[in-house]
């Protein structure tokens, strides 16, 4: 395998004959681990493989970067690919995205021009997981103890205890309710919220149901583990958080758009809130001086949710085989048309 000049973190497997190869591009492979969770000779001496580490915030280098490729491979929603984007790609034939719903693919766009889009199926353990990392980190003050200990201190503050508080949850499906099930052994009561949501299925999951703003006003944390969708977009925003408790504090690794960022930042600045534990943003990666990277009261982790290794051990074979699929002519994993509102 060589490594290409022109492109930052860009690899390409070995051209072995002159036939016409079905060129495939996978982008924003931070790690530069694509190739090394999966078998990529699956797909046989007709393709060829360019793996991209870097991230193109700019659509126009986006579309001359990807342009002559037959084959897109996304992570999550690491690049957009809008119709504006899709229109300007005539070569694009088969777009593989992992899991099976990307809010920033226009993938009913594609499929009107002809574009197949496959997916993969997803692993629901690392959100949750994370999510709980920074409620903890969050209550116990870790960041301050960790760095105290690191520059030759001691004791800096008092944690704060989760039995007997409130968490309050923002969408209790999958992820929901696995952080429900671990709030429930740590003795916290659970209250949840979402437009679909039934008093049934809170109880279920080990809580309660109650309307957003009460569960604004009455809970301790508030985790967001809604889907990005037409009306989830914006629902967290200055009038919301000042309805939350001044010792609250506000959990997001769901989608960035889901919250008003600037009300956010506004809300810490002003102690609105205790703090946040923030993994995902409106844009990213984030600028290097964005403010959310050094409030002394927000942890920020740059979208690591679902990165673990069993994940990415899931996600790169099923692109693979999805690719192999289509190119036998029978695509698999096809993404369902997408519900808008």
């Amino acid at each position: 395998m060589t490594t290409g000049p022109s492109a930052i973190g860009q690899h390409r497997t070995p051209v072995t004959s002159n036939k016409r190869k079905i060129r495939i591009a996978v982008l924003d492979d931070y790690q530069e681990v694509a190739l090394r969770y999966a078998d990529w000779s699956a797909l046989g001496a007709d393709a060829e493989v360019t793996v991209f580490r870097d991230h193109l915030h700019d659509p126009d280098l986006v579309i001359e970067r990807i342009g002559p490729f037959d084959v897109v491979c996304l992570m999550r929603e690491r690049t957009p690919l809008s119709a504006g984007m899709l229109a300007r790609l005539p070569h694009l034939k088969l777009i593989v995205t992992t899991a099976m719903w990307n809010a920033s693919l226009d993938s009913d766009f594609a499929l009107q021009r002809g574009i197949t889009v496959s997916g993969t199926t997803a692993v629901p353990s690392g959100t949750p997981e994370l999510a709980w990392m920074l409620i903890l980190a969050l209550a116990r003050r870790l960041p301050a103890e960790l760095a105290s200990m690191r520059n030759g201190g001691w004791q800096t503050s008092v944690g704060a205890d989760l039995e007997g508080r409130t968490l309050g949850i923002l969408g209790l499906g999958k992820i929901g309710t696995r952080l429900a099930k671990v709030a429930n052994a740590f003795g916290m009561r659970v209250i949840a919220w979402s437009h679909n949501l039934t008093a049934e299925r809170a109880q279920n999951a080990g809580g309660r149901r109650v309307e957003r703003d009460e569960l604004l006003r009455e809970s301790d944390f508030i985790s967001v583990n809604l889907k990005l969708s037409d009306r989830t977009r914006g629902l967290i925003g200055e009038r919301e958080f000042g309805l939350m408790k001044p010792s609250a504090y506000f959990i997001n690794t769901s989608r960035g758009p889901i919250v008003s960022e600037a009300a956010l930042i506004d809300a810490l600045r002003l102690k609105r809130i205790a703090g946040a534990g923030i993994d995902v943003f409106d844009i990213e990666p984030i600028a290097p001086d964005h403010p959310l990277r050094t409030m002394e009261n927000v942890i920020a982790t740059p979208h690591i949710g679902y990165v673990t290794e069993a994940t990415y051990a899931h996600f790169f074979p099923q692109m693979v085989e999805d690719i192999r699929a289509w190119m036998d002519g029978a695509p698999i994993r096809l993404l369902p048309p997408q519900a808008h509102g």
